[in-house]
């Protein structure tokens, strides 16, 4: 919390989930529920889930900006079945006219300038937070910093937002 609180600038990149401050609470106790299994970590879920969803609140506030890119994939990963899905897609639909969020979703189809990677979070151009299977990384050194910046930038234009967006939204939910 006490980062998302103090980040004004924030650009993240999200290949097959959504982002975690767009999540409903039921997609967010789903994945963190598969996190625990897979690691055999202790059973923090309700606890975790209402902290990423807490992050929300910070969205349009304050003059914050967030740009984010939701791989189409995000839309069809099936995280917690089809009833958490769809409240979870409306929420994604929702969002999409939050003050201070840009959000854009690149299609499955969409020619890309840089191959897909891994997610990530930049948060004001000073800091790089990266998860998956190895657990979370941070960076903060510079030049690697600046390679998840150029990532984004080479992504971005792939993505289509607004009523493009939605358009994808409703052809995820449509089939779930």
């Amino acid at each position: 919390m006490d980062l998302a609180r103090k980040t004004r600038h924030y650009v993240g990149y999200s290949p097959d989930i959504v982002w975690g401050n767009l999540q409903t609470p039921q997609y967010a106790e789903a994945m963190l529920r598969l996190v625990v299994d897979f690691h055999g970590i202790p059973d923090d879920v309700q606890a975790g889930a209402a902290a990423r969803t807490a992050r929300a609140q910070f969205i349009g506030q304050e003059g914050r900006t967030y740009h984010v890119l939701l791989g189409y994939q995000a839309l069809l990963t099936n995280i917690g079945g089809p009833e958490v899905m769809r409240a979870q897609l409306h929420r994604l639909a929702e969002a999409l006219s939050l003050p201070g969020l840009t959000l854009g979703i690149i299609p499955a189809r969409a020619r890309l300038r840089v191959y897909p990677g891994d997610g990530f979070s930049i948060f004001d151009d000073r800091r790089v937070e990266v998860e998956g299977f190895r657990g979370g990384e941070t960076i903060t050194d510079p030049d690697r910093l600046s390679l998840f910046r150029k990532a984004f930038d080479r992504l971005q234009p792939s993505a289509l937002y607004g009523g493009a967006a939605r358009e994808l939204i409703e052809i995820a939910l449509s089939g779930t």
